[in-house]
């Protein structure tokens, strides 16, 4: 399946696979040797136009589909996941700060964001709470005509880098009293705590923030209560069909290279592709980057025609991502031990494959999702057989 793009669409799609292929793919194995967070390159790929992904023409953007979104993504995941993560967060906040920034903000903002002058990071995730983003302990409270704020937010991906932070804090004791609010990464009270030690993704510059006694003026709100939950909420269906999309690049990376090594490594007299057991064990994976690629563009499709896709969205990161670990690994076995070096992408790809499990909702998150729907479906044959 090859969705359908306008040829503006299928223009950036096709800028997205020239920088990944000649920004990305050579230097992303030293970012993850060398735990580099690759600021230089996240500002090119903003001057690309890839910062403008969810940004109408007339604020500057894109002013592409989310089917086209996906595309450009799944292009730049097929170099370097963590990279094409980084771009999407920023991504995220430009296309918030647009929607519902005040004129202020999106002046002090926007023009910078979308020039890669200013790197934008999302907190919600904190210490205590992760799935359960209802739980945040951060406190935003009002001071004067303004706020304070104390607290700490974790595994904030551009943190390494990033110049402004969309913070969500409690100011009350519900989740409808959460707020977020806009502050520069420099402001008095902030602290950038160090980059997390991981087993990969360096690119995304993983790292938390805390804030003690942070004043801010009443220009750093940004989404009151009682929209800013909802808010947050709001576009995690498009980040789940999104990574799901970048699931698939990453894993038909993974699967090419297997491939041209089977062509080009002998053994017993012939290419270790001959045989039909390693072929078999490739079949699997082209398989299931087939039926997550399909099962991520009907999300973004359905998505984009406003229609409701959440369910589609959760059978597509549940399935893409574990489509993604299997198949990196059936790829570094098929190639044997070279598959473990750093020499070859697939040890990046397999760190990247576990990470994207735990993004943008883990696999158990789905799972609830999917239940979810199911209980409704199982009342309604209940009543229709009562």
């Amino acid at each position: 399946m090859e969705p359908s793009l306008t040829a503006n669409e299928q223009a950036l799609v096709e800028r997205a696979t020239a920088f990944a292929r000649d920004e990305v793919a050579p230097n992303a194995a030293a970012w993850e040797t060398g735990k580099v967070v690759p600021r230089d390159t996240l500002a090119a790929a903003c001057r690309a136009g890839f910062a403008g992904l969810l940004v109408d023409e007339a604020q500057g953007g894109a002013g592409i589909g989310a089917v086209a979104v996906g595309r450009v993504l799944e292009e730049l995941a097929a170099a370097d996941l963590a990279f094409a993560f980084a771009v999407v967060v920023h991504a995220n906040l430009a296309g918030n700060i647009a929607r519902n920034g005040s004129p202020a903000q999106k002046a002090k903002y926007l023009p910078a964001m979308l020039a890669g002058e200013t790197i934008g990071a999302f907190l919600l995730t904190e210490p205590g709470a992760g799935s359960d983003a209802t739980a945040i302990a951060t406190r935003a409270s009002q001071h004067g005509d303004g706020w304070r704020l104390d607290g700490a937010k974790a595994w904030c991906t551009n943190a390494a880098t990033a110049d402004v932070l969309s913070v969500y804090a409690q100011s009350g004791d519900k989740a409808r009293d959460i707020v977020c609010l806009l502050v520069d990464a420099d402001h008095d009270g902030v602290t950038r705590e160090p980059t997390y030690a991981t087993l990969g993704c360096h690119a995304m510059g993983t790292a938390g923030f805390s804030f003690g006694n942070c004043r801010l003026g009443p220009e750093a709100l940004f989404i009151q209560a009682p929209r800013a939950f909802a808010a947050a909420m709001g576009g995690i269906d498009i980040a789940r069909a999104v990574l799901a999309a970048m699931c698939c690049g990453l894993l038909r990376t993974s699967l090419e290279v297997a491939l041209r090594y089977g062509a080009s490594r002998h053994a017993f007299g012939q290419p270790i592709g001959d045989f039909q057991g390693w072929q078999w064990q490739l079949a699997d994976v082209e398989t299931d980057l087939a039926a997550a690629r399909l099962l991520a563009y009907d999300a973004l499709s359905t998505m984009q025609a406003g229609a409701p896709a959440t369910l589609a969205c959760a059978h597509a990161k549940k399935f893409a991502t574990r489509a993604a670990m299997t198949g990196v690994t059936q790829c570094m076995q098929a190639i044997g031990a070279n598959g473990f070096r750093h020499d070859l992408p697939l040890a990046r790809a397999l760190a990247a494959a576990k990470m994207a499990a735990f993004l943008d909702g883990t696999t158990e998150i789905q799972n609830v999702v999917i239940s979810r729907d199911q209980r409704r479906r199982a009342d309604i044959l209940a009543g229709a057989s009562a």
